[in-house]
């Protein structure tokens, strides 16, 4: 099959979040499958920068088109995109295309290349990515374009994909609001992957721990935005609260409106990274030894799997929706909350047979759940179902 996905920031703009990974991951595994696959995107590499590189490039097997922002801050600013060339790219790509599959819903490429698609008679898929809720992120943004704009751009999409039942119930709940079709389209779910190899025997512990004066003691990661809905302040005062000797927390990622807040927080025993790409982040999961995401709200955390994935014990919140990671022994599930956070932390701080135990079953889960490999299988299945009945 010919496949488009249309996403709003692709590799390696991953500052921008778990989504990139995951648009990422989908792609190349296809691709691996034997499928033409094209990503068009945009310029964005983060909220300050754009992609230096080529307009057009195969990466991965995969072949990446970048239309430029007309404003770069809007993008930053807003988390609006502005591609100009956006629908002259989807007008040259669309006729040989079997398939669309959009990723995020409240976006200008949405607006852009789904009318294009609708009368080219192509199939359109929507992947959220835990972004549709209200609840989670500039409410009253979505709140607005979903008074102006959802109800055009919903009824374009034949089938959703949720990443969990939970993110599932949401997206259906909400649909009904803005979709008036008497045929509703189709949902599935199909969760997040990683490629497990790539996260096997990872280097740099020693160097990592070295750089940022982490002791030999046990080393707590939080990796991801610095944002209100990621957790990152009360896992901060959960942390002091657990009282670990020698205990240290790495905090990696860039800012998003939490760092003046957290910065009164901070002592000897708390690092902040700032954003980590490349190997300097597979040796932060390295030189770590549990992991925590207490978040609000989630879709499916890449960075939980991919934790899993590098053998580390992980303490999620519910709203991480990955309720498997209790089911197999491989982590904990608490409520975002000071006592009861402390008291995971303390619980794995201090007790590393538990934590090699739990770091295994994470490993394990993964391969027996979360691969790309097997996203991809059930991605075709969803794909060869819309292109039989256009055909």
């Amino acid at each position: 099959m010919n496949i488009l996905h249309l996403t709003p920031y692709y590799a390696p703009a991953y500052a921008f979040g778990g989504v990139v990974r995951s648009v990422e991951g989908m792609a190349r595994a296809l691709a691996r499958r034997g499928h033409q696959v094209t990503v068009l995107t945009t310029d964005a590499l983060d909220s300050a920068s754009r992609y230096s590189g080529v307009p057009e490039e195969l990466r991965d097997r995969v072949r990446v088109l970048h239309a430029t922002n007309i404003s770069h801050r809007l993008r930053g600013r807003l988390n609006l995109s502005t591609p100009g060339r956006m629908q002259a790219l989807a007008r040259e790509l669309l006729p040989d295309i079997d398939v669309v599959h959009c990723h995020e819903f409240r976006t200008m490429e949405n607006l852009l290349v789904t009318p294009i698609a609708e009368e080219l008679n192509k199939p359109l898929i929507l992947s959220p990515h835990g972004t549709l809720t209200r609840t989670t992120g500039r409410s009253h943004l979505k709140i607005a374009w979903d008074k102006m704009l959802s109800p055009i751009v919903a009824q374009r999409f034949r089938h959703v994909l949720c990443l969990t039942p939970r993110e599932l119930d949401d997206v259906q709940t909400l649909w009904t609001t803005f979709d008036s079709r008497k045929t509703p389209p189709g949902f599935s779910v199909i969760p997040n992957g990683i490629d497990p190899d790539e996260y096997d025997h990872l280097n740099g512990r020693a160097h990592f721990r070295t750089r940022y004066h982490l002791g030999e003691g046990p080393v707590c990661l939080y990796m991801g935005r610095l944002h209100e809905r990621k957790g990152v302040q009360v896992l901060i005062e959960a942390f002091k609260a657990a009282r670990v000797p020698a205990a240290r927390l790495v905090i990696a990622g860039p800012d998003e409106g939490m760092l003046a807040r957290i910065t009164p927080l901070l002592d000897d025993t708390i690092i902040l990274t700032g954003y980590l790409e490349g190997p300097e982040r597979l040796a932060a999961f390295a030189a770590a030894d549990v992991f925590a995401l207490p978040a609000i709200g989630e879709g499916l955390p890449m960075v939980a799997l991919e934790a899993m994935g590098t053998g580390l014990p992980v303490i999620l919140s519910p709203g991480c929706s990955m309720p498997e990671a209790a089911e197999y022994g491989a982590g904990l599930i608490v409520e975002p909350a000071c006592e009861p956070l402390s008291a995971a932390l303390r619980e794995l701080l201090t007790n590393p047979t538990q934590r090699e135990s739990m770091g295994r079953k994470g490993q394990q889960l993964i391969r027996n759940q979360f691969t790309w490999d097997a996203v991809a299988v059930q991605l075709e299945q969803v794909y060869r179902s819309l292109t039989a009945v256009v055909e």
